[in-house]
């Protein structure tokens, strides 16, 4: 004990004497504490509550420390108890004890020991059941078992053979009235009415005031009415409620001390209540002791007890486990029938058995060690026990299962078979030592005159008092109407003894049943909450899908708004139809119409124009179905593709064709209907997507003319290819090749001077006219092309209208987003500045000196070829075909032959002597290597490539999984340690059976599931709380940024902070969903587990009060703080990850910023979530707190960043309805090239580091493009001002789908060009939607080459698996940085 606790025990008695003091007070004597504790006053402990039992013989445990003693070294309990319990019923007392004698015994019992509350951790001896047993025998394949939980033990005992485990008594020693008026103050308190020193009562006076909490009760009440289904007296002590011998008890007592409190008031009217309460216990306890010792006991052992010798304070009170597991058992055999109610989920269970296994579970010794320890002779053979059963079958099947070993007898079953009218000597001597000893030992027993309690006078009154005279005076009996002797009946008595009960008596016992404290209502609901729970994923994806659409819809009614002009709305008299789009497309719902230009309009819902078709003056034909209800129709609409459509019914069709006749009136040669059936008009029309694939071959072989390239890359020369050639384009295919508007006037001005034969359709070879002067004409045939074009007279002038109309078409070409005033503006000031203003007819050596400095314009932005001197210095257009292999093609070196051939001339060469190609073919290396070897090679390139990617995230999840493994042993050992029952004996067996023992722990009365569940959520939880803490470093830009301009960057890849945010987060996630995978294991578990199972798992959530009902799964989910929050972290980890998917983010971009927004609440929650601390310490806290710092501070710099107004230097609206704007530069802005801005930063990235590669490639596709355009001026203005830096080369890949998106980037080309006067620049530029091939032949002998890449992931994974392959080899390095849109 330590120096501390002396202490403060030392000043609660100080305290209690002070209070016992006072001059007035009626209370001149020490008040007995409740809890006895400091009855003796050497020693404090010795007959307190919640002390260790005492040995009568030294504890007998199979490994002399805990283990007990079961089968097969003893045999079954349930056969011993269907051995020992045979017999006759309704048999009477030898002696006619009364039930009085019972009840009054069992309180007694319950007065001075209680050893019934289970351990913690649960240790559990479960009895088997054999099939054929009479009363809990099934023919189930499953085992039945009777329950038995373990006993709470001394936790100071149980580790060694010098310390065996000792169990626990929770009551006192000492007969104090503890089971009357608890077993502290605050129990005692919650009795009280304070007031005329009275126990409190319930409806009725003289009844105990009923209580539904049952928070005074230890053990459920009576489990055949069901828990809950009525109300518990308040009582002293906690198993009252438990049988009705025990109620009974309680009231009597209760009465008595109101009885007392009541008169003593009477007699003193002047004392408090606290006088009267104390006055009427000590009385109470007084009769108590006196009636127990003096009146039951001797006619429980049928012995007269020895006088009172004085207190002796050398005395331990203590109870023995002898007497608490055996003797104070055999009253067991006095009330019939002995079967009793088992634990709440099983209707019955066997006393004998249970108390037989509750002496292997203390280590009882023998029957003949105890008798040896008694001084008794020792029992050599069986008939020696009891002369009455000597030589009787009964004792022969006893003997039996002892296997005639009469060593092994046990004490209990041993002191039955003594028994003859009572108990039999080892039981009597073992009763009596005890009784005396609490006797002898209490400091506060009545006859003690030394404790100043009672005078002499009131002594002899109390020992004159009797059980009778109590009846008395609590109930409505007079005098005659109790025998004297209460627990005895006798000839003349005036209460006859009642006829006893026999089984014939009673209704025939069913079988033995059991309660599942999960039933069928439980799974169904349990069962769809984690459905729904589950769910969550789809019900984010669902809204997820809802803003999408919303969003979708938004932008085309803008599209629309945009697009709208009196000539797209849609007229007032329409037809509707449904336009079939192919096999594999849904029709859409159109509305048709034709125009003042005998055109048909297709519009969609909205509205808006989806098609225009040009009817022409040839012949028509069409082709109406004759089956399926008449709704088809087929237009074939020469050189466009066919109109397929489906109407509601055939006269709807009828009337279309009287409209299009009616339109067509006198303007075309025939309209031919024809009928056939449905399924021939759909197999022979030519859909859209088949006209655009004959467009695409249309146009890769007009490029494949003009780029000079080998046709046979364009594509075959199959029927589909000459049926391409022989196709015709219309206006709106022929501006989407230039990357204009339809209605462009440079567009309708274009196509009218190209349609030569004034068809309304440009044919291969007209096409290829046009083009080839706009991709390799020189300036001035590109300026007489679009003086021609208004030429309309031919006579080599322009009127002034026709010049304005040209200029105006030069500035669609420029990409100029001007309003017609201010083109108007601009162009007379060109004249005025040329000194044409006062000319009115213009000839084109004025429009062509006009252009002079604007030659460059001469170009339609994405259909030049950029110039002489840039294929002089090998920039490329190449085609990308679609279908070609996901990875692009490799990047090859030539053999070393031609290597060195390349690079002399390459050294040599001058600007305009190279005939460099557009296309070359690619030359791959043979390979001598063998499949193993090439293994290898490929193998340690890419441990060279990613040995920093590997190295952080080895240790990232080395971390998280050393956490999480930490969690788990730290289980694991707890099991070896508490829930294993063998492996103390014997710590040097296998780790697998560690393991063994941690998951299948059958003695801890924990289902082995339980287990894993814990493990998986607890080991879960500790690398959760790991990575989502520790994931906000990989968002702390300034941070990153800070760190790259360090010696960090050569050891950790800040470029794939965003890649290794991505890979944290998705383990995060699934290590959440197995965490509450576990935790609906554990739940479950949770829910079919006793209470005392769950309050030693959980001892701050629950209390073993004995009700043994576990909570419900709705309280796990739904009323604790880990499920709330939970369940809610469940829910925003949904929205977050769904809408962080690349196909949301892409949709709605600003649905993932704010979903993503909700990590605060993620933080906040996942803290509440652990501080509850359910299954471990809270330590959530402990991680975030380092890297919530860094996080934080990183905020602070962004927010606290200097913000200036920048001015707009340019802004301009593209053709492609890109917006470009150039900003001017803030003064003391530092920026390094290829950094990023999000209106903040500057924030680094992996293109920054071109400088420190001789040479870098450079490959963008799309808005990839963005970061590329400031290295590329950074370097050209670099080189121009001979600054010193290592870059030598830069080769520059654009990646677009189209020639249109050329405009984003074919000025600053033009700009590096003419100031790159050393030629470190090579542009390559490759269009995919028309293109074929891949091809980069360049070869270059250095040792590391950077290669940069901006786009989307699927460029930069092509360019990823390019430098994989070409890093296979034994040359050239290739470091490939990138970054994703």
């Amino acid at each position: 004990m330590g120096l501390c606790e002396v202490l403060w025990r030392t000043l609660t008695a100080l305290s209690v004497l002070c209070q016992a003091i006072g001059a007035d007070s009626a209370i001149s004597w020490e008040v007995q504490r409740y809890d006895g504790w400091y009855n003796n006053l050497a020693d404090h402990d010795r007959g307190a509550a919640d002390a260790a039992l005492v040995r009568l013989f030294p504890a007998q445990y199979a490994d002399g420390v805990y283990l007990p003693r079961q089968e097969p070294h003893l045999p079954n309990p349930r056969q011993i108890s269907n051995i020992a319990m045979s017999g006759q019923s309704g048999l009477l007392s030898y002696k006619n004890r009364s039930v009085l004698s019972v009840a009054f015994g069992y309180h007694v019992w319950s007065e001075i020991s209680a050893s019934r509350r289970p351990g913690c951790p649960p240790e559990f001896m479960h009895i088997e059941v054999q099939k054929e047993d009479p009363v809990f025998g099934s023919n189930s394949s499953k085992p039945v078992l009777l329950q038995f939980q373990r006993a709470e033990w001394d936790p100071s005992t149980g580790k060694s053979p010098n310390n065996p485990r000792t169990p626990m008594n929770h009551v006192t020693a000492w007969i104090d009235g503890s089971s009357i008026y608890g077993l502290s103050g605050s129990w005692s308190d919650a009795l009280r009415t304070f007031s005329k020193g009275l126990l409190a009562s319930g409806s009725s006076q003289d009844m105990p005031r009923r209580s539904s909490s049952g928070y005074l009760m230890w053990s459920a009440p009576d489990p055949s009415t069901g828990p809950g289904s009525q109300e518990l007296y308040e009582f002293g002590n906690a198993w009252a409620n438990e049988n009705i011998f025990a109620v009974t008890e309680g009231i009597i007592w209760f009465r008595y001390h109101n009885y007392l409190a009541f008169k003593l008031h009477e007699e003193h009217p002047s004392w408090s209540d606290e006088e009267l309460f104390q006055n009427a216990r000590k009385r109470v306890i007084a009769t108590f002791q006196n009636i127990a010792f003096y009146e039951w006991l001797p006619s429980y052992l049928g012995i007269q007890v020895p006088s009172y010798p004085g207190y002796q304070k050398y005395v331990d009170p203590g109870i023995s486990a002898e007497f608490e597991a055996a003797a104070v058992r055999f009253g067991l055999t006095l009330a019939p029938p002995d079967y009793m109610y088992g634990p709440l989920r099983f209707s019955r269970s066997d006393a004998v058995a249970l108390t037989i296994q509750r002496g292997r579970d203390f280590g009882l010794p023998s029957y003949n060690q105890i008798r040896e320890s008694l001084n008794m002779r020792p029992i050599n053979s069986w008939d020696e026990i009891n002369p009455k059963l000597s030589n009787t079958q009964f004792l022969r099947k006893l003997a039996e299962l002892y296997e005639n070993d009469i060593s092994r007898l046990e004490l209990f079953v041993g002191g039955l078979l003594e028994t003859q009218e009572g108990p039999g000597p080892v039981f009597s001597t073992i009763i009596l030592d005890q009784f005396e000893r609490i006797r002898n030992a209490d400091r506060f027993w009545f006859e003690n005159i030394q404790n100043g309690l009672f005078t002499e006078e009131e002594i002899q009154a109390i020992r004159n008092t009797t059980f009778h005279d109590v009846l008395l005076h609590v109930t409505s009996a007079e005098e005659g109407d109790i025998q004297k002797n209460v627990f005895f009946w006798m000839n003349g008595d005036p209460c006859p003894q009642p006829q006893p009960i026999t089984a014939s008596d009673l209704h025939p016992c069913t079988k033995a049943s059991s309660m599942s404290y999960f039933d069928n209502s439980s799974k169904a609901g349990f069962g769809a909450t984690v459905a729904v729970l589950f769910l969550f994923p789809v019900v984010s994806y669902i809204v997820a899908c809802v803003v999408a659409r919303v969003r979708t819809a938004r932008y085309k009614r803008f599209q629309k708004k945009l697009r709208g002009s009196p000539t797209d709305k849609k007229p007032a008299h329409e037809i509707t139809a449904k336009e079939w789009l192919g096999h594999n497309a849904a029709p859409r719902q159109v509305s048709l119409a034709f125009n003042e230009k005998k055109g048909l309009q297709i519009f969609d819902e909205n509205g808006c124009l989806l098609s225009l078709h040009s009817l022409g003056s040839q012949d028509l034909n069409v082709l109406v179905s004759n089956d399926h209800q008449h709704r088809a129709l087929l237009l074939k609409i020469p050189k466009e593709y066919d109109v397929v459509l489906f109407f509601e019914e055939a006269g709807q069709r009828s009337k279309f064709l009287s409209h299009l006749r009616s339109e067509l009136e006198g303007r075309i040669q025939s309209l031919t209907v024809m009928e056939t059936s449905e399924k021939e008009i759909l197999r022979d029309a030519v859909t859209r997507t088949q006209r655009e694939k004959i467009v695409e071959t249309f146009f890769k072989h007009a490029f494949s003319k003009v780029l000079d390239i080998d046709k046979s890359d364009a594509g075959d020369l199959s029927s589909r290819t000459r049926e391409a050639l022989k196709c015709e384009l219309t206006r709106i295919e022929f501006a989407s090749v230039l990357g204009l508007k339809p209605d462009s006037l440079f567009v309708e001005s274009m196509f009218t001077l190209a349609d030569k034969d004034g068809n309304g359709y440009l044919s291969f070879q007209e096409f290829l006219d046009v083009i080839v002067i706009f991709m390799t004409g020189t300036p001035e045939e590109k300026s007489k092309l679009l003086f021609s074009m208004h030429d309309i007279k031919e006579d080599g002038f322009l009127s002034r209208d026709e010049f304005t109309s040209l200029l105006r078409s030069f500035i669609d070409i420029s990409g100029s987003a001007l309003s017609k005033s201010q083109a108007d503006d601009g162009i007379a000031a060109m004249l005025q500045a040329a000194g044409l203003h006062n000319k009115d007819r213009f000839s084109w050596e004025d429009f062509h000196f006009l252009l002079r400095d604007h030659s460059a314009q001469l170009s339609i932005k994405g259909m030049e070829v950029l110039g002489k001197k840039k294929l002089a210095r090998q920039q490329r257009v190449s085609f990308i075909k679609k279908n070609s292999s996901p990875a692009v093609e490799e990047l090859t070196h030539r053999p070393e032959g031609e290597q060195d051939q390349e690079l002399r001339q390459r050294q040599t060469k001058k600007t305009g002597q190279s005939n460099a190609k557009v296309y070359v073919k690619p030359q791959r290396e043979r390979y001598n290597r063998s499949p193993v070897q090439q293994c290898i090679q490929q193998f340690k390139r890419f441990i060279e490539n990613y040995r920093r990617h590997i190295i952080c995230m080895v240790i990232i999840y080395g971390i998280t999984a050393g956490l999480a493994l930490e969690r788990c042993y730290l289980i694991m050992l707890n099991c070896f340690y508490f829930l294993t029952l063998e492996i103390r004996t014997n710590v040097c067996k296998p780790i697998a059976m560690f393991v063994d023992y941690g998951l299948q722990a059958h003695a801890s009365g924990f289902p082995e599931t339980s287990i894993v569940g814990v493990l998986v959520s607890r080991g879960s939880a500790a690398a959760i709380s790991f990575l989502f803490p520790y994931m906000l470093l990989t968002v702390c830009r300034n941070l990153i940024t800070m760190c790259r301009e360090t010696f960090l960057n050569r050891y950790i890849p800040f470029d794939a902070a965003i890649d290794l945010h991505r890979h944290m987060a998705i383990a995060a996630v699934v290590l959440s969903v197995v965490h509450s995978l576990g935790h609906v294991v554990n739940v479950y578990i949770f829910c079919i587990s006793d209470l005392s199972i769950l309050a030693c798992l959980f001892p701050r959530v629950f209390s073993n009060n004995g009700s043994e009902l576990p909570m419900k799964w709705t309280y796990w989910f739904f009323k604790t703080i880990p499920g709330l929050t939970g369940v809610l972290l469940l829910l925003i980890f949904a929205f977050m990850y769904v809408f962080a998917s690349h196909y949301f983010r892409r949709i709605s971009f600003r649905g993932f910023w704010i979903t993503h927004h909700l990590y605060v609440l993620v933080y906040v929650l996942t803290v509440i979530h652990g501080s509850y601390a359910l299954l471990q310490e809270p330590r959530f806290h402990i991680y975030l707190i380092p890297p919530g710092l860094f996080f934080l501070l990183d905020k602070l710099i962004s927010l606290n960043r200097k913000k200036v107004e920048i001015p707009v230097v340019k802004a301009e609206l593209l053709p492609s309805d890109v917006t470009y704007l150039e900003f001017k530069r803030p003064q003391g802005f530092v920026y390094r090239s290829g950094q990023w801005l999000y209106l903040d930063g500057p924030f680094g990235e992996g293109h920054q580091e071109w400088t420190d590669y001789e040479v870098s490639v450079l490959v963008g596709a799309g808005i990839g493009v963005t970061p590329f355009a400031s290295i590329l001026k950074d370097l050209v203005f670099k080189s121009s001002v001979k600054s010193k830096f290592n870059c030598k080369k830069v080769y520059f890949i654009w990646v677009t789908r189209t020639q249109r998106q050329f405009e984003w980037v074919s000025d600053i080309i033009r700009e590096v060009e003419d100031l790159d006067a050393q030629e470190l620049v090579s542009v390559h530029i490759y269009i995919t939607q028309l293109a074929e091939k891949f091809d980069l032949r360049t070869t270059m002998l250095v040792e590391k080459i950077g290669v940069f890449s901006c786009g989307p992931p699927g460029l930069t994974k092509n360019v990823e698996k390019a430098c994989q392959q070409m890093n296979k080899r034994d040359q050239t390095h290739f470091v490939h940085h990138y970054e994703n849109f």
